[in-house]
């Protein structure tokens, strides 16, 4: 079974200020990492129950981690019913806690 995989705006604008910051540093780092991210997420589609939970609570509130050089990105998303994935937000490893 595919999984469709939508985003809030606040991901979108998430992705758009992550690649925004190392465009400006690097054009071709914002490339890979912009690429990384989006085939990360792609793993959404088939198993969005393997990442771990980031609510002990709530199983379906989950978070993907993003390698890229020597730290990454945390995807946080939930899975909304047996065919949607809602990405919320995304954000750089080292920057503060997005809950």
């Amino acid at each position: 079974m595919s999984w469709r995989v939508r985003y809030t705006r606040a991901a979108h604008d998430d992705l758009l200020r992550l690649y925004g910051f190392l465009l400006e540093q690097d054009m071709e780092a914002a490339q890979r990492a912009m690429d990384v991210i989006n085939k990360s997420l792609e793993l959404l589609q088939s198993f969005p129950f393997t990442c771990r939970k980031a609510d002990p609570d709530n199983p379906f509130l989950r978070e993907l981690l993003v390698s890229f050089g020597a730290s990454g990105y945390v995807a946080l998303y939930e899975i909304e019913d047996d065919r949607t994935v809602t990405i919320l937000a995304v954000r750089h490893q080292r920057e503060d806690d997005y809950h």
